[in-house]
């Protein structure tokens, strides 16, 4: 438990100690003389129930025995306490405190998490119940998720930047020094010049999708979901892939309109469509083509771009949405990639409760499918039509529309001016 929790927990004591001693008592008495002989009025037993019933934290009391003679749901719910026996790591705590007297941290946090469930940090503290009672310790849990999330955050962002920036800040020393000894040869200038600018390029780019990875992965909330016109997404995401597909004589095309719709936060969505189309325009050869197309299914919209590149190979197709993985090391250095892109497109898809999908063969090329949760009215239309469909098919066969894409989802959601590069 951390320092503003366990000050936080100190003062809740102290102020509903003092609550009750000074303002529920004499309330509780005034009502009861009023009341004569009617004992419709709440005890004070009650009061201290409804208190540590209502509180956010998890509370047990149990004796030296480890009998549990007090919990509250929320000490259940937390993992605290599980029918009527306390937890091992918090009885050790407890057999600390009985034994110096001092209150004792203790983390319950789930080793091996739930599969398809967030791992939820607890901690707690173990204290005496009172100065003059020592066969007794109270115990407090919370859910400390938030606050450890924040803390993974912060400490992958350290990290990152200072492993990551090393070799653009070092190319850029060497760059400038180059300059200074070349003062009287123009050619020279430029050409260091023109390498020193693509540096500071790169590393500006860098920053930058650190900033926006660390806001994914972190504390911050998505805005109020709206629903998002995915034409405008796809639309909106190749003209902004435009010059660098010209710059490598790409052409990108995509389907018809779909008119489908989204629940969702727009400017995310581009940002993560921009990385794939670029993407695949960085790893396609000149002359090839990239397409991106829209369908509905399954209550989700795809948004699939295709490529005609070089592929993935097999034992890196899981490791792609990593951050800074880069299948193809020289490749992305050369298109001034920064090894984010993907990451993002991930935890995009996860915080819209989404996935990203990959299908890829070396030398044939790849297709990333970007799958978001319908809008409600297109998931309803989708059903009527299924339904349709299914009483005109025969039995056994497949629904028209319906055809397995070969897609592998690799980044499922549990939940929720960029680059991509592999």
């Amino acid at each position: 438990m951390s320092v503003p929790q366990a000050v936080m927990l100190a003062v809740l004591a102290a102020v509903v100690g003092l609550a009750v001693g000074g303002l529920l008592i004499p309330y509780v008495n005034a009502r009861q003389s009023q009341r004569g002989e009617d004992d419709n009025g709440l005890t004070m037993s009650q009061v201290l129930d409804l208190i540590v019933l209502a509180s956010e934290s998890g509370i047990a009391v149990v004796d030296e025995y480890r009998d549990v003679v007090l919990v509250n749901p929320r000490a259940e719910e937390l993992g605290l306490v599980r029918d009527r026996l306390l937890d091992e790591r918090a009885w050790s705590a407890v057999e600390k405190v009985l034994a110096v007297g001092e209150d004792v941290d203790f983390d319950l946090t789930a080793k091996h998490p739930v599969p398809g469930r967030s791992r939820i940090a607890v901690r707690g503290v173990a204290r005496p119940l009172s100065r003059d009672e020592s066969t007794f310790v109270v115990l407090f849990a919370d859910d400390d998720s938030e606050q450890a999330r924040m803390e993974a955050t912060r400490r992958d962002f350290v990290a990152n930047v200072s492993h990551e920036l090393k070799t653009p800040v070092g190319a850029m020393s060497l760059l400038a020094e180059a300059l200074l000894e070349s003062a009287d040869d123009p050619d020279s200038v430029r050409h260091f010049g023109e390498r020193l600018l693509t540096e500071a390029r790169r590393m500006g780019n860098m920053v930058t999708e650190l900033i926006a990875l660390s806001r994914l992965q972190g504390a911050e909330k998505l805005p109020q979901l709206e629903a998002v016109d995915v034409d405008s997404v796809v639309h909106t995401s190749i003209e902004r892939s435009r010059i660098s597909a010209e710059a490598a004589g790409i052409t990108v095309s995509t389907d018809s309109n779909s008119g489908l719709e989204v629940l969702g936060d727009e400017t995310l969505l581009v940002t993560a469509l921009s990385n794939l189309v670029e993407n695949a325009i960085n790893y396609s050869p000149k002359g090839s083509h990239v397409s991106v197309s829209r369908s509905l299914r399954g209550g989700c919209v795809n948004i699939a771009v295709t490529d005609r590149g070089i592929g993935i190979a097999k034992e890196d197709q899981e490791r792609v949405f990593e951050r800074f993985f880069r299948a193809d090391k020289a490749r992305s250095r050369a298109t001034g990639g920064t090894g984010l892109g993907l990451a993002i497109v991930k935890h995009v898809a996860a915080n819209h409760n989404g996935e990203i999908a990959l299908w890829s063969k070396l030398g044939t090329g790849s297709t990333f499918t970007l799958r978001i949760p319908a809008a409600p009215s297109d998931a309803v239309s989708e059903d009527e039509e299924a339904a349709d469909a299914a009483q005109r098919s025969p039995a056994g066969n497949t629904p028209a529309g319906m055809k397995d894409s070969g897609a592998r989802p690799v980044a499922r959601a549990r939940t929720n001016g960029v680059e991509a590069t592999r």
